[in-house]
């Protein structure tokens, strides 16, 4: 017999199975102690319902960090929904669950899925077996190689409600990677599909009914006028009664269903540009300006519109035609070929300006592009405009681009004006020129029938004269939208940082760092940045990396965080290619600390855990204090819970800067990179950032991108670089003996010291 113990109310329930082979397995109340990667410490413990999720990722491959699992306060027991968030932002397809018996049992080669007990405990599904009626389970504290225990159904129901939380890899193709074109469109919409039905069958309805109006009319003409009918008008007024009671509640459900379709093609699509836009790499962003890729995306709007309203509405009138068409050959043959020839005529004007139309908007684009360009920039280096005096070049460039535009704009407006003046005698012989005809038919008509079916064929006539123009200008509304979808997808068609989350190894990174013979160039250039260049960084190491402007040094920085991927030769961490190391994983291994940080808007505590939220204060307290930016924290009036605007105006250089090492360490890296972080301090400052160097490379790997050579003497190696290339790589003392250009750097830049430092003293003056 094997028990399982589960811990309900205060109370040990214990369920037991027959295992009629392999190791059995107890849930006991012993919890591991778990080291979070890249988190600042150990956790003591964790939920049994976290293990359950670390131990089936793992299953899968994928390491889940504890620290960024974020639930609500007031919830102490992590909850299904938080399960699967977390998982997902990990890489993960997952979803939470609430299944039967009955589909646990089918769970028999599927992989192992966490059940969430309702204690707050978890236990993992392992397999079933459908001939047995038992479902093979494993404790979150057994070891790797046991084997599920099998529990049948009463037992399990005990102590299970039916909560589970199933776990994938990611797919290596999801929707999310596909181009966005219209037909990507088409297949969103196409998702829509059991709504949409709801909606064809309503509208359907609702056109049949828009018959009944016409007939009774002709029936009233026909009938009642000509016979004096009263108890035909009673109940045809009984009847209209009806169809409108009817009418009214099918039409609000309709719009009702039509608003809950748009809502929810709204909010896929906003998802999947944003997701998208995270998803571009740095080097995009690098070379276009942000107003242009703001108006670009902003195209997205006219998509959605597009879609949720002319569209659907043409699909709605196509409906309708399907019903009204006949009936109005039924009522008059000849009148219904004069309004499907109008039909045809405007349709035929309309596609004829296709073309010269499509040329013209593509310029009222390309304008509106550089006028938001132009805002874009303007908004985003506020400071420097007003710190240069630019307003007056900047309203120059404004009122230039605004003139393009509405240039561009009237040209557009004016040439299509003409389609439309040409449309609009059509339009009217379409509804007064059938009219006209129908009066002399009926004049002419010795039955007497012909005045009620012209009446009736009028009504039919203006509904289906608005449609049918309306499908002809749909493939004008078209050229427009396919213009925007080709502004939308210059941006969110462009080459991703990579394929999907989940893709890629997720090493545990130590720190060792080695570039083997590589070679890097950017996009449009021929001179490499980097040229055959090869050194090593053993884990631990606090390395710099100097040289001249453009020499190489940031590049490195780059390539190490996996900015730039497209170089030869090698750059491995701890023995594995940087190529195949996955993104987030890497990213999350790394301490980046730039020249110029940018914080967000919120409370300095939230600016430190930016990447871990379910970290505590105590974390960014202690991140804080290895940064040096715990002594102006507590100085200010709120501490920690002090707001920072945007740009954080209440902020000096320095404090920022220290910020950002805050957020750098938060994580506790394996390997930190600083890149000119210090370049931009106050003395002061800089002070304390690099009196705090030694303690902060603490069993870590630094690297240090500076041209400050005072701040690097402590750093066991430094790497000089000169026109992309590898020049030497030696301690402080070494490089001022052999290392000509370090020598001349050095010099440069303490001069000033004089003969205070007999090296100093030694350096002949040509070298300068």
């Amino acid at each position: 017999m094997a028990v399982v113990s589960v811990n309900i109310e205060g109370q040990q329930l214990l369920i037991q199975a027959d295992t009629e082979s392999g190791p059995q397995a107890t849930t006991g109340p012993e919890s591991e102690a778990v080291r979070s990667p890249g988190g600042p410490g150990v956790v003591d413990q964790i939920a049994p319902r976290l293990k359950a999720m670390l131990r089936v990722a793992r299953y899968h491959g994928i390491e889940l960090d504890p620290n960024e699992f974020r639930a609500a306060k007031s919830k102490p027991i992590p909850e299904a929904a938080d399960l699967s968030q977390w998982a997902q932002n990990g890489g993960m397809w997952a979803r939470a669950v609430r299944i039967r018996w009955s589909h646990l049992l089918r769970f028999e080669q599927s992989g192992p899925v966490v059940l969430l007990f309702s204690d707050g405990g978890a236990g993992i599904l392992m397999g079933a077996s459908a001939e047995r009626n038992v479902v093979l389970l494993k404790s979150v504290n057994a070891p790797d190689d046991a084997e599920g225990v099998p529990i049948d159904e009463l037992r399990l129901l005990r102590v299970w409600s039916g909560e589970a939380v199933l776990l994938r890899p990611t797919p290596s193709y999801i929707p999310a990677d596909a181009p966005f074109t219209f037909s990507w469109l088409v297949d969103l919409v196409r998702l829509e599909s059991r709504p949409l039905r709801d909606i064809g069958i309503a509208s359907f309805t609702l056109s049949i009914l828009t018959i009944l109006p016409p007939l009774i009319v002709m029936t009233v003409v026909n009938k009642v006028l000509q016979f004096n009918s009263t108890s035909t008008l009673a109940l045809l007024t009984a009847i209209i009664a009806v169809v409108f009671i009817y009418e009214t509640l099918l039409g609000h459900a309709r719009r009702l269903i039509i608003n809950v379709v748009g809502a929810r093609l709204d909010t896929k699509l906003h998802l999947h540009v944003f997701s998208r836009l995270l998803r571009l790499p740095l080097d995009y962003f690098e070379r276009h300006p942000a107003g242009e890729t703001m108006y670009r995306l902003a195209q997205v709007y006219r998509i959605r519109e597009f879609l949720t309203g002319k569209l659907l509405s043409t699909f709605l009138d196509l409906i309708t035609l399907c019903v009204l068409i006949p009936v109005m050959f039924y009522i008059n043959f000849t009148l219904a070929w004069m309004v499907l020839f109008c039909a045809a005529v405007i349709t035929a004007i309309i596609f004829a300006f296709l073309a010269p139309l499509r040329r013209r908007y593509q310029q009222v684009v390309d304008a509106e592009t550089w006028k938001a360009a132009a805002l874009g920039e303007t908004v985003v280096g506020i400071k420097t405009v007003k710190a240069l005096g630019l307003e007056p070049q900047r309203k120059t460039l404004w009122d230039e681009r605004v003139a393009d535009a509405g240039k561009a704009r009237l040209a557009f407006g004016q040439f299509a004006n003409w389609p439309q003046t040409l449309v609009t005698p059509i339009e009217r012989v379409m509804v007064l020129g059938t009219m006209l005809i129908g009066a002399y038919l009926a004049m002419n008509d010795q039955t007497g029938y012909m005045v009620g079916s012209l009446f009736a064929f009028m009504m039919i006539a203006q509904r289906v004269a608005q449609p049918l123009v309306g499908l002809a200008r749909l493939v004008e509304d078209y050229e427009e939208v396919g213009a925007a979808i080709g502004e939308a997808a210059s941006v969110l068609n462009r080459p991703l940082e990579s394929a999907s989350n989940s893709a890629g190894l997720r090493p545990k990174l130590a720190g060792n760092i080695s570039f083997d013979d590589l070679t890097f160039s950017y996009m449009g250039t021929k001179t490499p940045a980097l040229d055959h260049v090869t050194f090593d960084v053993p884990a631990g190491t606090m390395f710099g990396i100097v040289g001249r402007s453009g020499s190489g040094k940031s590049t490195i920085a780059r390539l190490l965080q996996g900015i730039n991927r497209d170089y030869s030769g090698f750059l491995k961490l701890d023995g594995v290619d940087l190529k195949e190391i996955n993104l987030r994983h890497l990213r999350q291994g790394l301490g980046v600390v730039l020249q110029d940080n940018f914080l967000f808007r919120g409370s300095i505590r939230d600016n430190i855990i930016a990447g871990r939220p379910g970290l505590t204060l105590s974390d960014a307290m202690r991140a804080a204090h290895l940064a040096g930016a715990a002594e102006f924290i507590e100085r200010m009036p709120n501490g920690y819970d002090t707001y920072i605007e945007e740009g954080s105006p209440n902020l000096s250089g320095g404090q920022r800067q220290r910020l950002a090492i805050a957020r750098a360490l938060i994580h506790n890296p394996s390997i930190l990179i600083l890149d000119e972080a210090t370049s931009a301090l106050d003395p002061e400052s800089e002070a304390v950032v690099s009196a705090n160097l030694m303690r902060i490379a603490s069993g870590r790997t630094m690297v240090i991108v500076s041209h400050r050579l005072a701040s690097l003497t402590e750093c066991d190696q430094i790497l000089v670089m000169d026109q992309g290339k590898v020049l030497d790589v030696a301690p402080h003392s070494v490089l001022l003996e052999r290392c000509g250009l370090y020598r001349q750097l050095w010099f440069q830049q303490n001069r000033h010291l004089g003969t205070r430092h007999g090296h100093l003293a030694a350096v002949p003056p040509g070298v300068a």
